[in-house]
C-alpha cells in the first residue's frame, strides 16, 4: 500500500470510529464546558462556587455578538435561496464529470473556500445549499468526503479574508481594545486598516498556499473503492426546491407587500452610507465588521426583488441558525469562564512562557486553535485573548497584525474538527459530524504542519 492509499485508508477507519463515538453538537458543548470549570478550579485555582458563578455570568454576556452572527446567518442564507443562486448551483453542480468522483470534490473545496474568503455565513449557508446539488449531479462521489470538502472554507482560509474578526476588530474605529479599562491602558492605541492586515503580502500568500494544500488533501482522501453514495430517492428528498413565484396580488394589503420600491429603498439606505465611505475614505478604512453584514443585507433584497420572497427566506433562515440560536448562550457561560476567572490567562501563560520572538506566532497559532474548541467564535474570543497577547507580544517585539494573524490562523484550523460551524450542512445532508470528523481531523493535521512552517516564517513585525 502506498502513502496516498494509506492516507485514503486511514481517513475512512478514523470516520467509521469517530461516527460511532461523537455525540451532539450541544453535548460536545456541555463537555467543554465541565473540561473549562475543571481547569478553571484546579489550574487556574479558582473556587468551584466563583467558577459556577462566572459561567453564570457570562451566559448571556454574547448576546450582541450572537445577534450580529444570527443576522449573517440570515442575510447569507436569504442570498443563496433566491432564484438566481438556485439556478447558479444547479448549473455549477453540472460541471463535473459525474463518473470522475474526484472533479466534484474539487469543486465542492473550491467553491467552499471561495466562499469562506468572501464571508463566513455565506460559506456556512451557501455550502449547506450547494451540497445536495452535487450529491445529486454527482452520484458517484462519496458523500462523506464531498461534505468534507464543503467544510473547507471554515477551516482554512476564512479568518484571512473579508469577513476576518480579528483583523476586522483592529481596523473598526472605537472598538473594544482601543477604549481604556479600569485604570488599564488601552490594548492597542490605534487602528489597523486592512491593507495593512488582510491585504499584506503574507497574507495572501499563506491563502494561495492553504488553498492548495487543502484542495489536494482532500481529493486524495476520496476512496478508489467502496464509496459511501446516498440513494437516488435520497439525493432528491434533500435538494433544495426552488423559491416559488409570488402570487398576484388581489387586496390592496397584497399590493404593498409586494412591491418592489421598498425593496430598492432598503437597498439604497443600507448601500449609500457604505459606498459614501468607501468612496471618501478607501474601502481597507471602510470595511469594519458590520459591513460585510449590510453588503449581504443589500444583496439578499435585491435578488429576491419582492419584500415578500426577501422575508419568507429571512424566515427559512431560521432551520440554519437555530443552532447557533441556542449554543450560543451555553458558549457565553465558557466566555465567562475566562473572562471572570484567570482560566484565559493561566492558559496562555503556559504558552507564553516558553516563546520567544521567533516562536511567538506559533504560540498564539497553537493557543488560537485550543482556544477555538472552547469557544468557536473568532470575535469573541479575540476580545478576550487579545488583552494579554499584544502586550505579551509587544514585549518581544512582535506587532499587533502579526499576533492577530497568527490567532486568525489557528482559529480557523481547529474548525475541521470542532462542529458548531458544520450544523447547517449536517442538516441540509442529514449526515452527523462523527461520519465527517474522520476526514476533516486529517485534512486539518496536514494543515497543522504547514501552519506550523508558515508561523515560524512570518515577520515578527507586520
Amino acid at each position: 500500500m502506498n502513502l496516498v492509499d494509506a492516507f485514503r485508508a486511514a481517513g475512512a477507519r478514523l470516520s467509521d470510529y469517530t461516527e460511532r463515538w461523537v455525540p451532539d453538537a450541544w453535548v460536545i458543548c456541555m463537555m467543554l464546558t465541565a473540561v473549562a470549570l475543571v481547569l478553571a478550579v484546579v489550574g487556574a485555582g479558582t473556587r468551584p462556587e466563583d467558577a459556577v458563578l462566572a459561567w453564570g455570568a457570562g451566559i448571556w454576556k454574547l448576546l450582541s455578538l450572537g445577534m450580529q452572527f444570527t443576522i449573517s446567518m440570515v442575510a447569507a442564507y436569504a442570498c443563496v435561496a433566491s432564484r438566481p443562486a438556485h439556478r447558479f448551483f444547479n448549473w455549477l453542480a453540472g460541471l463535473p464529470n459525474p463518473h470522475r468522483p474526484v472533479q466534484a470534490v474539487l469543486l465542492a473545496g473550491a467553491f467552499s473556500m471561495v466562499s469562506g474568503y468572501l464571508n463566513w455565513a455565506l460559506c456556512i449557508v451557501a455550502c449547506a445549499l450547494f451540497t445536495p446539488f452535487l450529491i445529486q449531479r454527482n452520484p458517484h462521489t462519496d458523500v462523506r468526503v464531498l461534505i468534507a470538502a464543503s467544510y473547507l472554507g471554515l477551516g482554512t482560509i476564512w479568518h484571512g479574508g473579508l469577513s476576518g474578526s480579528a483583523l476586522l476588530i483592529l481596523a473598526t474605529p472605537n472598538n473594544p481594545l482601543m477604549v481604556p479599562s479600569a485604570g488599564a491602558p488601552a490594548v492597542v492605541d490605534r487602528l489597523y486598516p486592512i491593507q495593512d492586515s488582510l491585504f499584506c503580502s503574507f497574507n495572501l500568500i499563506y491563502i494561495v498556499v492553504i488553498f492548495g494544500v487543502a484542495l489536494t488533501s482532500v481529493a486524495l482522501l476520496h476512496p478508489r473503492v467502496g464509496a459511501r453514495t446516498l440513494s437516488p430517492e435520497l439525493a432528491l428528498a434533500i435538494l433544495p426546491a426552488p423559491p416559488a413565484p409570488e402570487p398576484s396580488p388581489r387586496r390592496p394589503a397584497d399590493w404593498f407587500d409586494q412591491f418592489r420600491g421598498w425593496t430598492w429603498l432598503a437597498v439604497f439606505l443600507l448601500v449609500y452610507p457604505l459606498g459614501k465611505s468607501i468612496v471618501e475614505k478607501g474601502f481597507g478604512n471602510s470595511w469594519t465588521i458590520d459591513a460585510y453584514n449590510l453588503t449581504f443585507l443589500a444583496l439578499a433584497l435585491a435578488l429576491h426583488g419582492r419584500p415578500t420572497a426577501f422575508l419568507r427566506a429571512c424566515r427559512n433562515s431560521m432551520d440554519s441558525a437555530w443552532g447557533i440560536i441556542v449554543q450560543f448562550p451555553f458558549y457565553g457561560g465558557i466566555f465567562g469562564l475566562l473572562q471572570f476567572t484567570p482560566l484565559g490567562h493561566w492558559l496562555g501563560s503556559l504558552f507564553a512562557q516558553f516563546a520567544t520572538r521567533d516562536t511567538f506566532a506559533l504560540v498564539v497559532y497553537v493557543y488560537s486553535g485550543v482556544m477555538n474548541l472552547f469557544i468557536p467564535s473568532g470575535g469573541s474570543k479575540w476580545l478576550i485573548e487579545a488583552p494579554f497577547l499584544i502586550p505579551a507580544g509587544h514585549s518581544l517585539g512582535v506587532s499587533p497584525i502579526t499576533i492577530a494573524l497568527a490567532y486568525a490562523y489557528g482559529d480557523s484550523t481547529t474548525n475541521l474538527i470542532q462542529p458548531f460551524f458544520a450544523l447547517p450542512l449536517l442538516a441540509m445532508t442529514r449526515l452527523r459530524f462523527g461520519e465527517i470528523v474522520g476526514y476533516t481531523f486529517l485534512i486539518a493535521v496536514v494543515l497543522f504542519f504547514v501552519n506550523v512552517v508558515a508561523m515560524l516564517l512570518i515577520p515578527p513585525n507586520l
